[in-house]
Protein backbone atom coordinates (compact mmCIF):
# COMPACT_ATOMS: atom_id res chain seq x y z
CA UNK A 1 0.00 0.00 0.00
CA UNK A 2 3.12 2.37 0.58
CA UNK A 3 5.00 1.83 -2.49
CA UNK A 4 0.94 2.69 -4.18
CA UNK A 5 0.98 5.80 -2.30
CA UNK A 6 4.52 6.75 -3.21
CA UNK A 7 3.93 6.00 -6.81
CA UNK A 8 1.34 8.09 -7.37
CA UNK A 9 2.63 11.44 -5.03
CA UNK A 10 5.92 10.38 -7.20
CA UNK A 11 8.08 10.70 -3.29
CA UNK A 12 7.43 9.87 -0.15
CA UNK A 13 4.79 11.55 1.45
CA UNK A 14 6.02 13.94 3.94
CA UNK A 15 8.64 14.79 1.07
CA UNK A 16 5.95 15.76 -0.82
CA UNK A 17 4.03 18.06 1.18
CA UNK A 18 7.27 20.11 1.96
CA UNK A 19 7.53 20.73 -1.50
CA UNK A 20 3.67 21.55 -1.92
CA UNK A 21 4.13 24.18 1.32
CA UNK A 22 7.59 25.32 -0.56
CA UNK A 23 5.81 26.07 -4.15
CA UNK A 24 2.70 27.39 -2.48
CA UNK A 25 4.21 29.89 -0.59
CA UNK A 26 6.17 30.91 -3.56
CA UNK A 27 3.18 31.16 -5.59
CA UNK A 28 1.52 33.33 -3.08
CA UNK A 29 4.22 35.74 -2.70
CA UNK A 30 3.92 36.42 -6.02
CA UNK A 31 0.27 36.10 -6.54
CA UNK A 32 0.41 38.68 -3.84
CA UNK A 33 3.05 41.04 -5.03
CA UNK A 34 1.31 41.44 -8.24
CA UNK A 35 -1.81 41.85 -6.56
CA UNK A 36 -3.59 38.66 -8.19
CA UNK A 37 -6.69 36.66 -6.85
CA UNK A 38 -7.83 33.34 -7.54
CA UNK A 39 -11.01 34.74 -8.88
CA UNK A 40 -9.07 36.93 -11.39
CA UNK A 41 -8.03 33.46 -13.14
CA UNK A 42 -11.56 32.07 -12.90
CA UNK A 43 -12.97 35.66 -14.52
CA UNK A 44 -10.05 36.09 -17.12
CA UNK A 45 -10.91 32.01 -18.51
CA UNK A 46 -14.62 33.03 -18.21
CA UNK A 47 -14.28 36.29 -20.19
CA UNK A 48 -11.18 34.15 -22.74
CA UNK A 49 -14.08 31.71 -23.48
CA UNK A 50 -16.78 34.29 -23.83
CA UNK A 51 -14.89 36.63 -26.70
CA UNK A 52 -13.82 33.62 -28.33
CA UNK A 53 -17.77 32.51 -28.60
CA UNK A 54 -18.92 36.32 -29.51
CA UNK A 55 -15.76 36.82 -31.74
CA UNK A 56 -16.27 33.43 -33.80
CA UNK A 57 -19.74 34.05 -34.46
CA UNK A 58 -18.90 37.50 -35.45
CA UNK A 59 -16.31 36.20 -37.95
CA UNK A 60 -19.14 34.08 -39.04
CA UNK A 61 -21.59 36.70 -39.52
CA UNK A 62 -18.77 38.62 -41.63
CA UNK A 63 -18.40 35.61 -43.36
CA UNK A 64 -22.08 36.03 -44.63
CA UNK A 65 -21.28 39.74 -45.53
CA UNK A 66 -18.52 39.06 -47.61
CA UNK A 67 -20.69 36.08 -49.38
CA UNK A 68 -23.92 38.74 -50.05
CA UNK A 69 -21.50 41.40 -50.72
CA UNK A 70 -19.82 39.13 -53.73
CA UNK A 71 -23.04 37.61 -54.73
CA UNK A 72 -24.28 40.67 -55.93
CA UNK A 73 -21.89 40.70 -58.39
CA UNK A 74 -21.01 37.23 -59.49
CA UNK A 75 -24.77 35.86 -59.82
CA UNK A 76 -25.82 38.51 -62.20
CA UNK A 77 -22.49 38.27 -64.25
CA UNK A 78 -23.06 34.58 -63.93
CA UNK A 79 -26.61 35.08 -65.50
CA UNK A 80 -25.70 37.44 -68.38
CA UNK A 81 -22.51 35.30 -69.17
CA UNK A 82 -24.65 32.17 -69.43
CA UNK A 83 -27.14 33.84 -71.26
CA UNK A 84 -24.44 35.22 -73.95
CA UNK A 85 -23.01 31.76 -74.01
CA UNK A 86 -26.56 30.09 -74.69
CA UNK A 87 -27.24 31.79 -77.75
CA UNK A 88 -23.91 30.86 -79.46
Amino acid sequence: MSDQVNRFLGDSPGRTLVKLIIVSLIVGFVMKFFGWRPMDFLYGFRRFVLDLWHSGFAALGEFGDYLMLGATIVIPLFIILRLFNHSR
